[in-house]
Protein backbone atom coordinates (compact mmCIF):
# COMPACT_ATOMS: atom_id res chain seq x y z
CA UNK A 1 0.00 0.00 0.00
CA UNK A 2 1.20 3.16 -0.87
CA UNK A 3 2.57 5.61 1.79
CA UNK A 4 -0.04 9.02 2.36
CA UNK A 5 1.78 12.23 2.51
CA UNK A 6 -0.20 15.84 2.97
CA UNK A 7 1.47 18.82 1.93
CA UNK A 8 -0.30 21.84 3.50
CA UNK A 9 0.88 25.78 1.52
CA UNK A 10 -0.40 28.14 4.10
CA UNK A 11 1.22 30.84 2.68
CA UNK A 12 -1.11 32.99 -0.35
CA UNK A 13 1.94 33.44 -2.73
CA UNK A 14 1.69 30.52 -5.09
CA UNK A 15 4.59 29.39 -6.84
CA UNK A 16 6.82 31.49 -4.45
CA UNK A 17 9.46 30.70 -1.93
CA UNK A 18 7.27 28.75 0.73
CA UNK A 19 5.12 27.22 -1.66
CA UNK A 20 8.60 26.40 -3.87
CA UNK A 21 9.83 24.31 -0.48
CA UNK A 22 6.55 22.60 0.53
CA UNK A 23 6.56 21.40 -3.78
CA UNK A 24 9.84 19.98 -3.55
CA UNK A 25 9.57 17.72 0.43
CA UNK A 26 5.85 16.35 -1.98
CA UNK A 27 8.03 16.03 -5.13
CA UNK A 28 10.77 14.16 -3.01
CA UNK A 29 7.65 12.02 -1.22
CA UNK A 30 6.09 11.16 -4.55
CA UNK A 31 8.97 10.45 -6.25
CA UNK A 32 10.03 7.90 -3.52
CA UNK A 33 6.66 6.44 -3.99
CA UNK A 34 3.90 7.99 -1.58
CA UNK A 35 0.33 9.03 -2.96
CA UNK A 36 0.51 12.97 -1.84
CA UNK A 37 -2.27 15.25 -1.92
CA UNK A 38 -1.47 18.89 -1.57
CA UNK A 39 -3.84 21.74 -0.19
CA UNK A 40 -3.23 25.94 -0.26
CA UNK A 41 -4.31 27.22 2.53
CA UNK A 42 -5.41 30.48 1.10
CA UNK A 43 -7.37 28.74 -1.63
CA UNK A 44 -9.66 26.18 0.86
CA UNK A 45 -13.61 27.41 0.95
CA UNK A 46 -14.15 29.52 4.22
CA UNK A 47 -12.80 28.32 7.44
CA UNK A 48 -12.11 29.65 11.14
CA UNK A 49 -9.36 28.67 13.67
CA UNK A 50 -10.55 26.68 17.24
CA UNK A 51 -13.89 28.12 18.43
CA UNK A 52 -13.03 26.16 22.10
CA UNK A 53 -16.52 24.59 21.35
CA UNK A 54 -15.10 21.29 23.09
CA UNK A 55 -16.85 19.26 20.95
CA UNK A 56 -13.61 16.89 20.55
CA UNK A 57 -13.43 16.11 24.09
CA UNK A 58 -16.64 14.71 24.29
CA UNK A 59 -18.51 11.13 23.59
CA UNK A 60 -17.60 9.48 20.43
CA UNK A 61 -15.73 12.87 19.12
CA UNK A 62 -12.77 12.52 21.30
CA UNK A 63 -10.04 13.76 19.26
CA UNK A 64 -12.31 14.74 16.40
CA UNK A 65 -13.10 18.47 15.39
CA UNK A 66 -16.95 18.55 15.20
CA UNK A 67 -16.46 21.99 12.88
CA UNK A 68 -17.44 21.62 9.35
CA UNK A 69 -15.72 23.82 7.18
CA UNK A 70 -13.06 24.06 4.30
CA UNK A 71 -10.36 23.16 6.84
CA UNK A 72 -12.33 19.53 7.59
CA UNK A 73 -11.23 17.84 3.87
CA UNK A 74 -7.74 18.71 5.55
CA UNK A 75 -8.43 17.18 9.29
CA UNK A 76 -9.74 14.28 7.50
CA UNK A 77 -6.53 13.69 5.41
CA UNK A 78 -3.92 14.63 7.87
CA UNK A 79 -5.91 11.89 9.77
CA UNK A 80 -5.53 9.31 7.53
CA UNK A 81 -1.75 10.10 6.12
CA UNK A 82 1.33 8.47 7.08
CA UNK A 83 3.70 11.89 6.53
CA UNK A 84 2.43 15.90 6.89
CA UNK A 85 4.41 18.33 5.47
CA UNK A 86 3.38 22.21 5.96
CA UNK A 87 4.95 25.13 5.51
CA UNK A 88 4.68 28.80 6.10
CA UNK A 89 6.49 32.81 5.19
CA UNK A 90 7.30 34.77 8.47
CA UNK A 91 4.50 37.27 9.30
CA UNK A 92 5.23 40.23 12.13
CA UNK A 93 7.69 37.47 13.78
CA UNK A 94 5.11 34.58 13.39
CA UNK A 95 3.31 32.73 10.86
CA UNK A 96 0.41 33.10 8.79
CA UNK A 97 -3.10 33.26 10.26
CA UNK A 98 -3.98 30.68 8.11
CA UNK A 99 -1.32 28.30 9.43
CA UNK A 100 -2.63 29.30 12.93
CA UNK A 101 -6.15 28.46 11.85
CA UNK A 102 -5.04 24.82 11.14
CA UNK A 103 -2.57 24.55 13.81
CA UNK A 104 -5.36 25.61 15.92
CA UNK A 105 -7.98 22.98 14.88
CA UNK A 106 -5.57 20.05 14.58
CA UNK A 107 -4.12 20.62 18.00
CA UNK A 108 -6.96 21.11 19.99
CA UNK A 109 -8.76 18.05 19.18
CA UNK A 110 -5.85 16.05 20.26
CA UNK A 111 -5.93 17.40 23.64
CA UNK A 112 -6.98 15.67 26.54
CA UNK A 113 -6.37 17.23 29.84
CA UNK A 114 -5.71 14.42 31.02
CA UNK A 115 -2.69 14.15 33.49
CA UNK A 116 -2.06 10.88 32.39
CA UNK A 117 -2.75 10.61 29.03
CA UNK A 118 -1.76 13.97 27.24
CA UNK A 119 -2.83 13.12 23.68
CA UNK A 120 -5.93 11.31 21.96
CA UNK A 121 -3.34 10.68 18.90
CA UNK A 122 -2.30 7.03 18.77
CA UNK A 123 -1.36 7.79 15.46
CA UNK A 124 2.38 9.21 15.44
CA UNK A 125 3.31 10.55 11.50
CA UNK A 126 6.62 12.41 10.88
CA UNK A 127 6.35 16.13 10.03
CA UNK A 128 8.16 18.96 8.33
CA UNK A 129 7.85 22.32 9.32
CA UNK A 130 8.59 24.99 7.13
CA UNK A 131 9.22 28.49 7.20
CA UNK A 132 10.08 30.85 4.75
CA UNK A 133 11.61 34.86 5.95
CA UNK A 134 12.87 37.74 4.52
CA UNK A 135 15.42 37.52 7.62
CA UNK A 136 18.98 36.56 7.91
CA UNK A 137 19.88 33.33 9.15
CA UNK A 138 22.51 34.91 11.63
CA UNK A 139 19.86 36.77 13.08
CA UNK A 140 17.06 34.21 13.88
CA UNK A 141 17.57 34.09 17.10
CA UNK A 142 17.97 38.07 17.55
CA UNK A 143 14.90 38.21 16.44
CA UNK A 144 13.40 34.79 17.90
CA UNK A 145 12.82 32.69 15.20
CA UNK A 146 14.77 29.23 16.61
CA UNK A 147 12.68 29.63 19.34
CA UNK A 148 9.09 30.06 17.95
CA UNK A 149 9.58 27.41 15.69
CA UNK A 150 11.03 25.20 18.20
CA UNK A 151 8.10 26.01 20.16
CA UNK A 152 5.64 24.76 16.92
CA UNK A 153 7.96 21.65 16.52
CA UNK A 154 7.46 20.25 20.20
CA UNK A 155 3.82 20.83 19.70
CA UNK A 156 3.59 18.93 16.72
CA UNK A 157 5.82 16.26 18.38
CA UNK A 158 3.54 15.36 21.20
CA UNK A 159 -0.10 15.74 19.46
CA UNK A 160 1.19 14.59 15.36
CA UNK A 161 4.37 13.34 15.48
CA UNK A 162 8.18 13.76 15.18
CA UNK A 163 9.00 17.02 13.87
CA UNK A 164 12.15 18.44 12.47
CA UNK A 165 12.18 22.45 11.11
CA UNK A 166 13.04 23.86 7.84
CA UNK A 167 13.75 27.47 7.46
CA UNK A 168 14.94 29.49 4.33
CA UNK A 169 16.01 33.13 5.18
CA UNK A 170 16.92 35.85 3.20
CA UNK A 171 14.33 35.42 -0.01
CA UNK A 172 13.63 36.63 -2.95
CA UNK A 173 10.28 38.56 -2.38
CA UNK A 174 9.54 40.11 -5.72
CA UNK A 175 11.16 40.36 -9.11
CA UNK A 176 11.13 43.60 -9.80
CA UNK A 177 12.55 45.06 -6.49
CA UNK A 178 12.04 48.88 -8.82
CA UNK A 179 8.88 49.04 -8.46
CA UNK A 180 9.01 49.84 -4.56
CA UNK A 181 11.14 52.16 -2.68
CA UNK A 182 12.31 49.72 -0.39
CA UNK A 183 16.16 50.80 0.95
CA UNK A 184 16.22 47.81 3.61
CA UNK A 185 17.09 45.20 0.59
CA UNK A 186 19.96 44.29 -1.85
CA UNK A 187 18.03 43.29 -4.94
CA UNK A 188 21.08 42.04 -6.62
CA UNK A 189 22.20 40.10 -3.25
CA UNK A 190 18.54 38.56 -3.26
CA UNK A 191 18.24 37.53 -6.98
CA UNK A 192 21.73 35.93 -6.37
CA UNK A 193 20.90 33.89 -2.73
CA UNK A 194 17.59 32.78 -4.61
CA UNK A 195 19.92 31.30 -7.70
CA UNK A 196 22.63 30.22 -5.64
CA UNK A 197 21.67 29.36 -1.92
CA UNK A 198 17.89 28.68 -1.93
CA UNK A 199 18.21 25.65 -4.30
CA UNK A 200 20.38 23.55 -1.49
CA UNK A 201 17.05 24.81 0.51
CA UNK A 202 15.07 23.07 -1.90
CA UNK A 203 17.30 20.06 -2.27
CA UNK A 204 16.77 19.99 1.57
CA UNK A 205 13.23 20.04 1.64
CA UNK A 206 13.09 17.29 -1.64
CA UNK A 207 15.13 15.09 0.60
CA UNK A 208 13.00 15.38 3.59
CA UNK A 209 10.27 14.17 1.90
CA UNK A 210 11.73 11.49 0.80
CA UNK A 211 12.62 10.50 4.22
CA UNK A 212 9.45 10.71 5.34
CA UNK A 213 8.32 7.38 2.67
CA UNK A 214 11.49 5.35 3.06
CA UNK A 215 11.85 6.01 6.65
CA UNK A 216 15.29 6.73 6.34
CA UNK A 217 15.03 9.86 8.17
CA UNK A 218 18.33 11.15 10.01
Amino acid sequence: MLKKIVAVNAGPRKGWNTDTLVCEAARGAAEAGADVVKFDMYRLPKYSGCVACFGCMRGDNKGRCVCRDGLTPVLDAIREADGLIIGSPNYLGDVTAAFRALYERLIFQAITYQTEMPTYNTRSIPVLLIMTTNCPEDMYRLHGYDKLMERYRDVFSTHVGPAQILMAGETLQVMDYSRYDWTYFDPEDRKKRHETVFPAKKAQAYRIGAEMVTGTQE
